[in-house]
């Protein structure tokens, strides 16, 4: 694993920003602490982070150049079949000089062109330059897995795995007040979008092609649905799960290759239960990493881990943690944050990948199970919905009810009633509609309200609509549930559920790998009907009935929590001088001109009211943005870097 950044120079003025290459190499130092490369030719500039996962020779280092000098490729990520590519090569008379997945890709862009990409099976940033032709080419893998950002004005282009590493190429900070709307909507930044403008996340599946002043984009993958085609399976229901076992037994098989220790995330949910179980066949003494919460024991399941544990005979270990251990650990993510990013989860990550890496540098997880096979509580509701029926238009009935009672993720009552009145209001509204608030801690109006006059002025409305417009383009009137998983591939995979892993791993420079991405797994799933993945009694219907023989039965007796963190208790508690006294203060509210101060005191009201409702984790999404401000925006850009560079 590792971490690229780089540059293409349009003009002379572009020319100069060469010189910052090193400070933007060395701002990712946690994705490659083991070694860095630059290359330097002209009006490109390619930088590089090195974390070892295989046994490399001198020669697999990079930037890595072929023998004629013409190619350079900085590459980050993992290629899980490169040994098949390589060979291939090799009969067609092929020569290799190191044992490295960067080489076969090199080969291949040389021999192939850009079409190779559909022949990787892995995660990846890349970016090839050609001497000769004096081209540069980017790409980024098919399901988002690994970030690639890009900066573009009239003299140059810059890439790069993370924000910092632009920063410190000197980017414009601009706020993006459109990306700020929808941040605090969703409580992550949708792509290609980012906080700043100008600066875009490459969309998954895409690649870039940079000659002279032009740069093409194109789409190279996309997830292999066509509801005629779902309709004309006629693999039995009996036959699809042996079929689903097979491909994620080899999907697993490929991620555990690695000459470093390699582990499992174990939360004791079906998802990466079943990854170990797999695991477990092709490794013995497989390492497995849980994290429990020993004053929230509603949201500990290290019991249910530690059943599968037993069953495979891992070497487990449990990292139960307090309320003050993850207290300690806030300000090293709001520190790490370079792009305002508030899924609370994230605490809890950082903590299981740090704890994690002192043991393993690789780990598999189960992410990408709930958007694949319809795994959330949401898909249910839509289900429900699509259903309708009794019980629905009973809970649609009681709309005025649900307003009045007291909401909060806290209790099993309070949250009830939170899902009840968002459900409600689904089941009057149309599937693009419902699926945007499903996926919102606040409406469009709520979040603008929070935005000062001047701020508002600055959320161009007609953008808005158009980046939301293609965020739901998947999604039809008479479409299925199926729709509402592409979907979820699209946006709530890459930018909250893999970037959140991503960033956390990354900063405690640990390399995770979720064998439900793999393309075989992805194209399979989306070949399946919605009853395979979901009835009136079960969500994930395949994955759970595909593997039960290989799970403890007491798995499929328990409900679903997953990581939760007790912000509602920290703000009333040993966080409330943050953010009555600092970070939502409305002296610092007032001099930012960012947002409205009353809103924000009416928001910080509710916070400590009987009827919280989601407003915890809209106040942790406005802290987020706080600390990344004063970090980012407040401090001078020299300091910026030699801040991102320690």
């Amino acid at each position: 694993m590792c971490g690229i950044t780089g540059l293409f120079a349009f003009t002379d003025t572009g020319r100069s920003a060469l010189a910052a290459l090193p400070a933007s190499t060395d701002a990712i130092v946690s994705r490659g602490p083991d070694s860095q490369g630059h290359f330097v030719y002209d009006r490109c500039g390619l930088g590089f982070r090195r974390l070892a996962i295989l046994d490399l020779s001198a020669d697999g280092n990079q930037p890595m150049t072929d023998e004629s000098g013409r190619y350079t490729i900085v590459f980050n990520g993992e290629i899980f079949n490169f040994r098949e590519l390589r060979q291939r090569l090799v009969k067609k008379g092929h020569k290799f000089h190191s044992q490295t997945d960067t080489e076969v890709i090199l080969r291949l862009y040389i021999t192939e062109g850009r079409g190779f990409l559909k022949k990787l099976n892995g995660f990846f940033g890349l970016a090839i330059y050609d001497k000769e032709e004096d081209s540069l080419f980017i790409a980024r893998d098919r399901m988002g897995e690994k970030p690639v950002l890009i900066y573009r004005d009239e003299d140059k282009l810059f890439f790069a795995s993370e924000m910092k590493s632009l920063m410190a190429l000197g980017i414009p900070r601009k706020l993006d007040y459109v990306a700020l709307s929808h941040y605090l909507q969703l409580n992550y930044i949708p792509g290609p979008a980012t906080i700043f403008k100008g600066v875009k996340k490459l969309l998954p599946g895409h690649y870039l092609f940079i000659k002279g002043k032009k740069v093409v984009r194109k789409r190279w993958y996309k997830v292999p649905y066509d509801p005629k085609k779902v309709e004309k399976n006629k693999l039995t229901y009996e036959q699809q799960q042996t079929k689903l076992v097979e491909l994620l037994d080899d999907a697993t098989a490929r991620r555990l290759v690695a000459d470093v220790p390699v582990g499992a995330f174990l939360s004791g949910g079906i998802d990466s239960s079943v990854v170990v179980a797999l695991a477990s066949r092709h490794t013995d003494h497989l390492n497995t990493f849980s994290i429990g919460y020993r004053d929230e024991p509603f949201f500990d399941e290290t019991k249910y881990a530690k059943l599968v544990a037993e069953r495979y005979k891992t070497n487990h270990t449990v990292f139960s943690l307090t309320n003050q251990d993850l207290y300690d650990h806030i300000f090293d993510v709001l520190d790490y944050i370079d792009e305002p990013f508030a899924d609370s989860s994230a605490l809890a990550v950082y903590i299981l990948s740090k704890r994690t890496r002192e043991k393993a540098t690789v780990a598999l997880s189960g992410d990408g199970a709930d958007e694949l096979f319809a795994g959330y509580n949401k898909h249910m509701g839509e289900f429900q919905v699509r259903q309708g029926g009794f019980k629905a238009e009973a809970v649609t009935g009681l709309n005025l009810l649900w307003d009045i009672l007291p909401k909060s993720r806290n209790s099993f009552f309070g949250n009830r009633v939170r899902q009840f009145q968002r459900f409600s209001r689904g089941m009057l509204s149309g599937p693009k509609d419902r699926y945007w608030d499903w996926a919102s801690f606040a409406s469009e109006k709520d979040s603008r309200s929070l935005l000062s006059a001047a701020s508002r002025r600055k959320v161009g409305k007609k953008l808005a609509e158009k980046r939301r417009k293609d965020i739901l383009e998947n999604l039809h009137a008479d479409g299925d549930l199926n729709e509402v998983l592409l979907t979820d591939t699209t946006l709530v995979l890459p930018y909250d559920m893999l970037a959140k892993v991503d960033m956390m791993s990354m900063a405690n420079s640990l390399e995770v790998r979720p064998p439900f991405l793999d393309p075989n797994v992805v194209r399979f799933a989306f070949s399946l009907p919605v009853e395979s993945k979901i009835d009136a009694k079960m969500k994930k219907r395949i994955v759970q009935d595909a593997f039960r023989s290989l799970l403890p039965e007491e798995l499929y007796k328990r409900p679903k929590h997953g990581f939760e963190v007790p912000l509602l208790k920290w703000f009333r508690g040993e966080l409330r001088p943050l953010i009555e006294d600092d970070l939502l203060s409305d002296g610092f509210i007032e001099a930012q001109g960012v947002f409205d101060v009353d809103a924000i005191r009416a928001l910080k009201t509710q916070l400590f009211s009987r009827s919280p409702g989601d407003v915890h984790a809209r106040i942790w999404a406005l802290i987020v943005f706080q600390h990344w401000w004063k970090r980012y925006m407040m401090a001078p850009v020299a300091q910026t870097v030699k801040t991102v560079t320690q």
